[in-house]
């Protein structure tokens, strides 16, 4: 065993099984960890879930022996309840209060001042997903590391859903004479994901271009299914649009991810493809949106009146861009008509856990305040002849215990990016003001 891993109790509430993460490490669960999870186990959300999920694993792991004196993992690393040093005194002397994130780091220290003086010594690492619990442990001279074994990719590499290729222009009038390529034509040297898009630039400098998409089967580089005419009043200002919108009206694809910064037409895009689809062409039978309940800044507290009145204003930004699409011209003017429609419904994610939601056209909002067990929970919702998407903006998250990476829409572009039913667009430029595409970039 060639280190100590000392957890930290967020690591274990956003990753029940990450005592198994550390290969045949040492990993080390502090008593106060215990507290902590048994102060959460009776919430009503994935974080309860998870700290329920920790106690019923530690229990099973009891079974083995006792875990104040270790047992062996399936992983080769060995697993220990702390319960012999917690000792406080330095830690105390540098940041006074013990609170249970410094009882923690007392844990970590003490192990490390003890490994100091063995013949053999280890290196002592606290993992947490507390970043001040970080650089407290780096004040107090201990190596800390974030907790990474979710993580599916670097940020510098995540899939966009379209790539760049410059050619000669022959390459260019081929598409356009026989509107198809082969992928060997190309002699790509990164690799290319079944629906993914490809625009070609002529890599002489001028003009000549195409816009390209990746056949289901990933052997042939076809044309766009689509032109560019409104939908639903609605008209792609760019090419990432454009391609977003050739995979929400593809019936075959029934998962696409959009990502992109505040202002670029997520949302719009995806419930004019919505309309389109469950209104004009009855192909699902309702269109279903809905988003997370996680505030922005200070939450407002309670709120009176039934389910709709209270999420109201949570699900705001969805009756905006609704009203947008009716031209809706007064206040209360779209509920009357979301309530003439039927088709139409707004909902809260709480209240989708345990449907089975078939033959539906669904949206899912802000998906980046999602973890990995959320996504999952949600996209298996799905039944047969329904739709998902899924959007958000992975640089705009409120949640504490999720990044950029972690994130499950993150996760669910990484994991699907081979599948033949699913695919992705990251969109870039905003279009919704040039205040607010200014906003985006330098703000």
């Amino acid at each position: 065993m060639n280190k100590i891993i000392v957890l930290d109790t967020n690591v274990l509430l956003h990753d029940p099984q990450a005592v198994y993460s550390f290969a045949d490490n040492e990993v080390i669960i502090p008593a106060v960890v215990l507290e902590e999870i048994d102060s959460k186990k009776r919430l009503a959300d994935e974080l309860g879930r998870n700290a329920r999920s920790v106690s019923r694993l530690l229990d099973s792991l009891r079974q083995q022996g006792h875990l104040d004196e270790g047992i062996i993992l399936r992983s080769g690393g060995k697993l220990k309840v702390e319960l012999n040093h917690r000792s406080f005194v330095r830690v105390q002397e540098m940041f006074g209060d013990m609170s249970n994130d410094n009882r923690i780091l007392a844990v970590a220290l003490n192990y490390h001042l003890e490994e100091e003086n063995a013949e053999n010594p280890r290196s002592v690492v606290i993992v947490s997903k507390d970043v001040l619990v970080r650089v407290k442990a780096d004040v107090l001279g201990l190596q800390a590391e974030d907790y990474q074994s979710d993580r599916s990719v670097d940020v510098s590499d995540i899939y966009t859903g379209y790539s760049t290729v410059h050619v000669h222009p022959s390459v260019v009038d081929e598409f356009y004479t026989y509107r198809f390529l082969t992928l060997k034509s190309l002699n790509l040297t990164q690799p290319i994901h079944p629906n993914e898009f490809i625009i070609l630039r002529d890599e002489l400098g001028t003009s000549k271009s195409a816009l390209l998409k990746v056949s289901q089967d990933g052997t042939r580089l076809e044309p766009l299914y689509l032109s560019n005419d409104p939908i639903w009043g609605i008209t792609a200002r760019n090419a990432q649009q454009r391609m977003a919108l050739e995979l929400l009206l593809n019936d075959d694809i029934p998962l696409v991810t959009l990502s992109g910064k505040a202002g670029t037409g997520k949302t719009l895009l995806a419930l004019a493809a919505g309309l389109m689809k469950v209104e004009d062409e009855h192909k699902y039978k309702k269109l279903l949106i809905a988003r997370p309940v996680v505030p922005m800044g200070k939450d407002i507290g309670y709120l009176p009146g039934e389910k709709e009145e209270k999420l109201r204003p949570w699900m705001q930004p969805i009756y905006d861009n609704l009203e947008y699409l009716f031209d809706t011209k007064k206040a209360g003017d779209i509920d009357k008509i979301l309530m003439g429609m039927g088709s139409i419904q707004v909902e809260a994610l709480t209240y989708i856990r345990g449907r089975s939601i078939p033959g539906q056209f669904i949206i899912i909002d802000e998906a980046q305040n999602l973890s990995k067990h959320e996504v999952k929970t949600i996209v298996s919702r799905a039944g047969e002849g329904s739709k998902i998407v899924l959007m958000g903006d992975p640089e705009q998250i409120d949640h504490p215990y999720l990044d950029t990476i972690s994130n499950g829409l993150t996760t669910i572009v990484e994991r699907f990016k081979q599948e033949q039913i699913s695919g992705h667009m990251t969109l870039e430029k905003g279009e919704r003001s040039r205040l607010a595409q200014l906003a985006a970039d330098l703000l």
